[in-house]
Order: C-alpha cells, then sequence, then structure tokens
C-alpha cells in the first residue's frame, strides 16, 4: 500500500490534545517536531554531549508540528476530508489561538489545492440494497434497481466511501419508512439525510457547526431534485445553541450523527428531546476502542441498543430510545 504523508503546523502546548483528538478520527501514529522542546535540550547545561549533528539543529528553527500518513486510497481521502473539517471547527473556536495555525499539507500539497487532487479516488459505487452513489463529476450507469444518490462533497466530509458513512446509510435502509423525518447531526456533505429522502423519508433537518457544509448539503439536496422546503438546513452548535435546539423541535423518527466520540458523549442529553417515542438514533465515527464508551453513555441516556456494525477500526450503532 502506498502512503500520503500529512503535516499539521500547530503550538507547543496543544501537540498532547490535537494528537488525541486526531487519535479519534482515526489517525494511528505521529511524528512531532517540537521548536520549544529542541530549544530547550540545547539550554540544558547538564546534557552529556559536546556535537550536534547539522541536520539536527535545524529543528531550531522548524514550525512546530505534528506529522502523520494515510493511505493512498479512497480511505484516506476520505479520512483526509474529515481532518480538513475538523481543523475548520477548531479554527472557529474561541480558544484558536491555541492550537496555531492548523496550516495543513498532504505529500507537499496545500490544503487549498487537494479539493481537486482527491476527485481521482471518488468513483460511482453501491450501497447496501437500494442505493446507487456518484459524485457529480462523473457518469454512471443506469440503475434499474438502485436509486441514485449524486454528491459533491466540495470540502467537507461524505463522499459514502468512508467505512463509517457507509455503515449509516446500510443501518438508515434497515429501518427507515416511508414518511420519516430525519435530523441529520454533523452533516457535512449532506450524504446520510439526502439517502435518507431518497429512501422515502419525508423531509429532513440537516445541522453542522461548519458554514461551508452546510451550503454544501443543501446544494447537494438540490441535486436530487429535493424540494428546499422538505431539506431545511442550519449552522451551530447544538450543544451550546439552545435557539437552534428550539429551531430543530421534536418528533424526530430517525436521527443520525456521524461524528467523534467525545461530541457524540456530548450531544448525548439532547438526541432523546429531538426524537418521538420509540424513535431511532444511529452514531458513527467512532473508532473500535471507544465504542464500548459511546454506547455505555447511551444506554444511561435511554437508549436500547439494537445493533452494532464494524469494519476495518470503526464502529457505527443503531439504538431505540426507551
Amino acid at each position: 500500500m502506498n502512503w500520503s504523508e500529512v503535516k499539521i503546523i500547530t503550538e507547543t502546548p496543544a501537540i498532547e490534545i490535537l494528537c488525541a483528538m486526531l487519535t479519534d478520527l482515526g489517525v494511528k501514529g505521529f511524528v512531532t517536531q517540537d521548536k520549544e522542546s529542541f530549544q530547550e535540550f540545547l539550554n540544558d547545561k547538564s546534557g552529556k554531549w559536546d556535537y550536534i549533528d547539522e541536520n539536527l539543529m535545524q529543528l531550531s528553527e522548524c514550525d512546530t508540528s505534528i506529522m502523520f500518513y494515510l493511505p493512498d486510497d479512497a480511505q484516506g481521502a476520505e479520512q483526509f476530508a474529515s481532518i480538513r473539517n475538523f481543523l475548520d471547527q477548531l479554527r472557529q473556536r474561541e480558544d484558536a489561538a491555541f492550537f496555531g495555525s492548523l496550516e495543513l499539507t498532504c505529500n507537499q500539497v496545500k490544503e487549498e489545492d487537494w479539493a481537486n487532487n482527491w476527485k481521482q479516488y471518488f468513483k460511482p459505487f453501491p450501497v447496501g440494497k437500494k442505493l446507487f452513489i456518484k459524485p457529480s463529476w462523473e457518469n454512471a450507469p443506469e440503475q434499474n434497481d438502485r436509486m441514485i444518490l449524486e454528491i459533491d462533497p466540495a470540502s467537507s466530509f461524505g463522499t459514502g466511501q468512508h467505512h463509517t458513512t457507509r455503515l449509516c446509510l446500510e443501518l438508515m435502509e434497515s429501518v427507515l419508512h416511508p414518511g420519516d423525518r430525519i435530523l441529520d447531526l454533523g452533516c457535512g456533505s449532506g450524504i446520510l439525510s439526502i439517502g435518507g429522502m431518497l429512501l422515502g423519508a419525508e423531509s429532513a433537518f440537516a445541522v453542522d457547526i461548519v458554514e461551508n457544509s452546510v451550503r454544501t448539503a443543501a446544494e447537494n439536496a438540490e441535486k436530487n431534485h429535493i424540494a428546499p422546503e422538505k431539506y431545511i438546513t442550519a449552522c451551530g452548535d447544538i450543544c451550546t445553541d439552545t435557539a437552534l435546539c428550539t429551531r430543530i423541535g421534536t418528533d424526530y423518527d430517525l436521527i443520525c450523527a456521524n461524528i467523534v466520540a467525545d461530541v457524540l458523549i456530548a450531544m448525548s442529553g439532547l438526541f432523546g428531546k429531538f426524537l418521538k417515542k420509540d424513535g431511532f438514533l444511529i452514531v458513527s465515527g467512532i473508532i473500535i476502542e471507544r465504542a464500548e464508551e459511546v454506547l455505555h453513555v447511551l444506554d444511561q441516556k435511554g437508549f436500547t441498543q439494537i445493533e452494532v456494525r464494524e469494519k476495518e477500526g470503526w464502529a457505527a450503532a443503531l439504538l431505540q430510545i426507551r
């Protein structure tokens, strides 16, 4: 397998917490360059050394950074998109300065140039028993037994290729009924709620903390000929925005939330307020190592586990409110 080298510029105090956050996005190992730590090493008069290699001395002038590797395939491309979204969210936080510039490169390709590079990985493919996903720039053979879901994720996460998204769509297909109302939390490209509409849902409300994702979701809904009054979008954080929670309303038949473990846990107390009695919740974006933790919290919030599916280190779960 080939690998792509990804590098994020940050600040020394943020290295540990940023690595922990990236671990929840599926990154397994890191190489760090820390200008401040190296300077401390140089200033340590008790060190038993009398020569430092010239290449090592370059660390005194380097940017503090985190480097890691992603597979050079469709999964890696989708994972890179999720990391881009994650960094966008960090840049919008009040403490954004703590994390530094968060400049992102992949194999020396600037973040802003990646938009066209990753398209080589996104080809039409079937999901579940009823959907056929295709990028808007690709042609696809006519489908007699599947509905075509056309998607252009732009810079947002959600082409359907990542295991977390596929698992969500498969679970959704197993419980969705015609006329259902869907709430899509952390909608990204909108692929889950749009897929739900094509599977027979009556309406969908798509929410994301990143404004560009909300815009992209609305554009993708239009591409799939979904009426604007049936597909509502909003930008905001339901954990802090009570006005947004009021606008979202209640009595949804299904919530899908493909995010990360910590955010799912933070949202866990709100899911039940949006659902109707016996409504379903699909959570995904969870690395297997944290699945039990997330499911335990949701059990405490009144949800019964129906099914858990796993694929190559990722987990998705279908639950029902008690």
